[in-house]
């Protein structure tokens, strides 16, 4: 691991709230930001930022998310993603993070991911598509 990878470590991402990112069945006038699409954005925020600090080859993998979506964020708002990094061992990596909007805080909770060569894992995934088959 670099040495640069480091408990303490934060971030913060704006994400513009598209219509793609937003649930449908409450009207059109009440489109928020789905839970899938924050969870995808929280994940790809500590995913960049471990990518600042790991070799080349490496990425990581999600293992773990513990999710309190407690705002509704609607469409046309932005929100602020805030991941910090709270424990390295090893591979795995373990994050903190909050999401607010321009009006109240809209999420919390803690995201484990472990690095992972991205050949080896790709060797892996193929054997297995392999006993599939």
């Amino acid at each position: 691991m670099s040495e640069t990878l480091q408990a303490g470590l934060s971030a913060t991402r704006r994400v513009e709230i598209d219509r793609d990112r937003t649930i449908s069945f409450m009207g059109d006038d009440c489109r928020v930001y789905s839970t899938p699409n924050l969870l995808y954005d929280i994940e790809m925020a500590c995913r960049d930022l471990l990518l600042e600090h790991i070799d080349p080859g490496k990425d990581s993998v999600g293992t773990r998310v513990e999710l309190d979506h407690v705002g509704a964020t609607l469409l046309g708002m932005w929100v602020e993603i805030t991941v910090t990094l709270t424990a390295v061992n090893g591979g795995a990596v373990s994050f903190d993070f909050t999401a607010r909007d321009s009006v109240e805080e809209v999420a919390r909770g803690k995201h484990n991911r472990f690095i992972v060569g991205v050949e080896k894992t790709a060797q892996r995934l193929k054997a297995k598509l392999a006993k599939a088959s």
